[in-house]
């Protein structure tokens, strides 16, 4: 019987916040087939890299709770120290590590090139293939990093495409593996009824989401101006928008005011903590993502998924892979089109219903367990077990 395959996975895990939640539900399902070393931060980013403050406050997620994954929290940014130690003293057969983040690359740089001197293969998981931001240091560091890649894992059909396109990857050296559902944040004897009148949301309103970090690219102005259209054919619709700002809210609250919608719209401007996402999803009908760029999975979206949420995305990245029904995928920068999707969708309960049953579909589609067969099927090619 051969023993089981070691893997050193990096990336982050609570309370840092980061691409947490993806790793967390990663590990417990790579720890059902493999024993996991997750190589997490103790300090990841400079305050002032992150906005709002220092990323790693939030104690709401649940506790990875299995012996099969060991947690070592030891990385600093200000510490090379720590990257050269966790390089080195690593006992995974293989490193597996998340990458999407500019400011981590002399970090992964070190522990990835301490994994080639052990003569160890290097997989990427990219997240982020070229940055939200299009910038041009993001792609430069990508492209020296991926130098120490043995193989890569992305997102998306489009994402597979630019690992060739732009960094000159060999397809076959590539594998599309989905970003699976958050059903951690789910909770259960929720009181729905509850949780949306402490919101200020009546049993009468027909609540569509907005979820995520408020930054330039996800839409917010279309959404907005989406919504001026969508108050006057069902005006008990309301639009709830809960996020960390990434960029100035001022030009939305003036965009609001013009479209004199502001008594419709519910605003959370926060950082939302693990422990309380299943809230604004459990006190909506419907969510939202009016994209007008993107090229990989949205966390948000997996999360409206695993609260089997209906969804209008925009036609970008591997947004439409979370609806079953193309109709309602529409257009980027289209509020027209997406107003009309959502009055759809808002005037027929029955609609929505189908709709919740679609996404239940595309759920198991995406499960974890699928997801760790895959990546293993990855680690033993490159173990040539």
């Amino acid at each position: 019987m051969k023993r089981l395959i070691t893997v050193s996975l990096l990336g982050t895990l609570p309370p840092i916040r980061a691409l947490s939640s993806y790793c967390f539900e990663l590990a417990n399902a790579i720890s059902e087939k493999c024993r996991v070393e997750f190589i997490s931060f103790k300090n990841i980013y400079p305050a002032f890299l992150y906005p709002g403050g220092a990323p790693d406050d939030d104690d709401t997620y649940p506790a990875v709770s299995t012996s099969r994954i060991k947690v070592r929290r030891r990385l600093s940014w200000y510490n090379p120290l720590s990257w050269l130690i966790e390089g080195l003293t690593a006992k995974g057969d293989l490193l597996h590590a998340q990458w999407w983040s500019a400011p981590l690359f002399p970090i992964y740089l070190t522990i990835c090139a301490c994994f080639k001197l052990k003569n160890k293969p290097v997989i990427f998981s990219v997240h982020n293939v070229l940055s939200h931001e299009n910038s041009i240091l993001y792609f430069k560091m990508s492209q020296l990093l991926f130098k120490l890649g043995d193989y890569f894992i992305v997102h998306s059909i489009i994402n597979k495409q630019q690992m060739a396109d732009f960094y000159h990857i060999p397809q076959d050296k590539i594998s599309i593996i989905p970003h699976g559902s958050l059903d951690f944040h789910i909770k259960k004897g929720i009181d729905r009824k509850k949780i949306r009148g402490e919101m200020g949301i009546t049993p009468e309103n027909k609540v569509i989401l907005l979820f995520g970090a408020i930054r330039p690219y996800k839409g917010i102005d279309a959404a907005i101006k989406a919504f001026a259209d969508v108050i006057k054919m069902v005006p008990e619709a309301r639009l709830l928008i809960a996020g960390r700002l990434w960029e100035e809210w001022e030009p939305y609250e003036r965009l609001i005011n013009q479209l004199e919608i502001k008594k419709y719209i519910i605003t959370n401007l926060e950082y939302i903590p693990s422990g309380d996402v299943h809230k604004f999803f459990e006190a909506s009908d419907l969510c939202v993502f009016p994209y007008h760029h993107f090229d990989s999975q949205s966390g948000a979206g997996s999360a409206a998924l695993s609260f089997r949420k209906p969804m209008i995305v925009s036609n970008v990245g591997g947004l439409p892979d979370f609806v079953k029904d193309r109709k309602w995928v529409v257009p980027p920068k289209n509020p027209s089109a997406l107003a009309d999707a959502i009055i759809q969708c808002l005037q027929n309960p029955d609609l929505l219903k189908r709709m919740e049953s679609d996404a239940e579909i595309i759920s198991h589609q995406f499960s974890w367990s699928q997801i760790a067969e895959k990546t293993e099927k990855i680690y033993k090619q490159l173990l040539k077990q």
